[in-house]
């Protein structure tokens, strides 16, 4: 990156989009290596997750329907009453292993890509070959912020649901009981939105400071301050556009048949092209916020002793030291 870390601050929306771009245009080689070898198997299993839950879905329901038509006690019947809980089964099992694979190529692909732009941050001589092999060593840092993060999703949504449950018991359905649980929900959704940039940006203090887990969070959210509205709308802008490449692969590929085998096959290539760039460009955005965020509390890394950091990484692990890596605060 060619600006200096007190310049980082002044980035709007525009400027973070702009040196995103700029990075991933300068350091092609490295970027599309990542790209093939992590971030285009995460797009796929993506996409295929989309297009097989589709089928077992139809194929439940549509066997639900003739079960509803067909009468009870006949054979048929009774096939069909064993091969519905057997076909929920497989789709429950295929639901849990797509959790699996999207999650690990997902925290692969962000350690692989933070890595590369804090080499590049501090000017090291990035390669292929030394990202790969550091890749697994900081895996199992995001892994365990993922787990406390999916705590904090999960302690939200049962909190919510028992807000929920409460209320229609002892307050009933009114008018003024559905509005209040209308602010509610919109406090709910905020909260959803809080905690994802929490996230994303613990992730990235998962990888370049000692904290990780709860703590990294607790960092990620003290750094987050006076950035929230930058990086709620980079984050809403990057769902829109999951969202739009979702609905278009749902729309003209999983429905699609009237189109045709080739119309479809087209379709799909380009919703995987961008479904791929998406998430490159969206790790990316979140490493440069991390920078962006730091800038703005007037901390400083310093260079050299990053650089010595991730050399760490390279070599038998150790947990940073916070009192090296961490930012000091610059006064100005």
């Amino acid at each position: 990156m060619d600006r200096e870390p007190e310049e980082m601050q002044f980035l709007g929306v525009v400027g973070v989009y702009k040196e995103a771009y700029k990075i991933i245009n300068s350091w092609k080689k490295i970027f599309n290596l990542l790209t093939l070898s992590l971030i285009l198997p995460l797009s796929f299993v993506f996409l295929f997750h989309i297009e097989v839950s589709h089928l077992l879905i139809g194929k439940i329901e549509s066997n639900a329907e003739e079960m509803s038509q067909t009468q009870e006690g006949t054979p048929r019947y009774q096939k069909l009453s064993d091969l519905l809980p057997a076909e929920w089964a497989y789709y429950f099992l295929f639901q849990i292993a797509y959790l699996i694979f999207f999650i690990t190529l997902s925290l692969l692909s962000t350690s692989a890509v933070v890595y590369t732009i804090a080499s590049i941050y501090t000017a090291r001589d990035v390669t292929f070959k030394n990202v790969m092999s550091v890749v697994p060593k900081v895996w199992h840092r995001l892994f365990m912020t993922f787990l406390c993060t999916f705590v904090a999703f999960l302690a939200i949504n049962l909190m919510a649901v028992a807000v929920i449950l409460i209320w229609v018991v002892i307050i009933g359905i009114t008018n003024a009981s559905l509005a209040i649980l209308g602010v509610l929900s919109i406090l709910y959704i905020v909260g959803i939105l809080y905690l994802s940039i929490v996230w994303q940006l613990s992730n990235v203090v998962s990888v370049l400071e000692e904290s990780y887990g709860f703590l990294a969070m607790i960092k990620s959210r003290e750094l987050i301050k006076g950035k929230m509205w930058l990086a709620s709308f980079i984050l809403l802008t990057l769902n829109l556009s999951f969202f739009l490449v979702k609905f278009s692969f749902e729309k003209l590929v999983v429905n699609g048949w009237k189109l045709g085998a080739v119309d479809r096959t087209i379709y799909g290539i380009i919703c995987f092209l961008l479904i791929s760039n998406l998430f490159l460009f969206s790790l990316v955005l979140q490493t440069l916020l991390y920078f962006v965020c730091k800038s703005y509390h007037h901390e400083n890394i310093d260079k050299s002793v990053l650089s010595d950091r991730l050399d760490v990484y390279l070599g038998e692990y150790e947990p940073l030291k916070t009192k090296d890596v961490q930012l000091e605060q610059c006064h100005v």
